[in-house]
């Protein structure tokens, strides 16, 4: 008889311990299971960092700390289109729990590469253009996100606040980039009603954003940059032609603000980023993506930049300076 209940109680240690080790229970602080999140960013640049770093804050302010209960692996395409697709499939290789993707290119290549791992994205424009959800009110499938569409009509217009005689704008983009085509469409469609002509000054990679700047001396009275990555990663070398020619550049962003363009009327990619990060914990807690509406910024910000308006002579007004909520000096 002891020796029965012996085996038995050995047993049922065993039945235990095994079940343990095959639990994929992935629910916040008390999380057993060792959760993978597997994080993919098409370029670094101030504004993507920044999401980035919402985006974990947002995990670790709900429980989820790395190292403890959570494990990231950070990857950065570096603006290659190969490599980011690399990446997806070393994701989908090591079956993580979750994948977040920083802009569109890398949104779409995880998407290529499955359909099962839940994707949470972010500085994504237009996700449906993209080819990523079915709609921002039911995306279906595997992926949602938070989008950063930009108050690009309201930019514009504050283009005309900071310089009433311009007339003639000047736009640098990546023609490659589906998040930019789209922003360039709006601004083009909005610019008619303004008094505006547009002069576009297309790239395909960051070495061709100098002499697309040098293209637009000359030519234009201000300079509008979108929310494209090429351009994002390279606002040194467009401050440096534009303040020669003493151009104001407004800019889709904070961090190109903080790049040296002269102001915006934008999201906070760190807010985005965290908005994300509460939609993973919705994922990782049982939801589906599919259910999960996109989500797009919920707060503006003017910022305005002192130094850069020093630096090209320009005297902001004070309606305007009264409004900002930040100022670079």
């Amino acid at each position: 008889m002891r020796r029965f209940i012996f085996v038995l109680a050995a047993f049922f240690i065993f039945s235990v311990v095994l079940s343990g080790c095959g639990s994929r229970t992935i629910s916040s602080g008390s999380t057993e299971k060792m959760i993978t999140i597997g994080i993919t960013q098409i370029v670094e640049h101030p504004a993507l960092d920044s999401a980035r770093e919402g985006f974990i804050k947002a995990l670790k302010d709900n429980g989820y700390v790395e190292g403890k209960n959570v494990t990231f692996i950070q990857e950065n395409a570096q603006g290659d289109m190969s490599t980011a697709q690399t990446i997806a499939k070393k994701f989908v290789d090591k079956n993580v729990d979750l994948i977040f993707s920083i802009a569109t290119p890398t949104t779409q290549a995880v998407k290529k590469a499955t359909s099962t791992i839940p994707i949470v994205f972010t500085a994504v424009t237009d996700p449906v253009a993209a080819g990523l959800v079915n709609s921002l009110d039911k995306p279906g499938g595997n992926v949602t996100g938070t989008s950063d569409m930009e108050p690009i009509n309201d930019q514009l217009k504050l283009i005309k606040d900071l310089v009433p005689s311009a007339k003639r704008i000047g736009i640098i983009y990546n023609a490659g980039e589906v998040n930019s085509t789209v922003q360039v469409k709006i601004a083009k469609d909005d610019a008619a009603s303004l008094g505006y002509s547009i002069v576009e000054a297309t790239v395909s990679n960051s070495s061709e954003v100098n002499q697309a700047a040098q293209s637009l001396v000359g030519k234009v009275d201000a300079i509008w940059l979108p929310t494209d990555n090429t351009v994002a990663s390279s606002v040194a070398a467009i401050i440096k032609v534009a303040n020669s020619a003493k151009i104001p550049v407004v800019a889709a962003e904070k961090g190109m603000v903080e790049g040296g363009s002269l102001a915006t009327l934008g999201i906070s990619y760190s807010d985005l980023g965290y908005q994300a990060g509460s939609m993973a914990i919705k994922i990782l807690k049982g939801e589906k993506p599919a259910n999960i509406k996109v989500e797009t910024a919920k707060n503006l910000q003017l910022i305005i930049n002192q130094k850069e308006a020093d630096a090209i002579g320009l005297k902001i007004p004070d309606s305007i300076m009264k409004k900002a909520q930040e100022v670079i000096k």
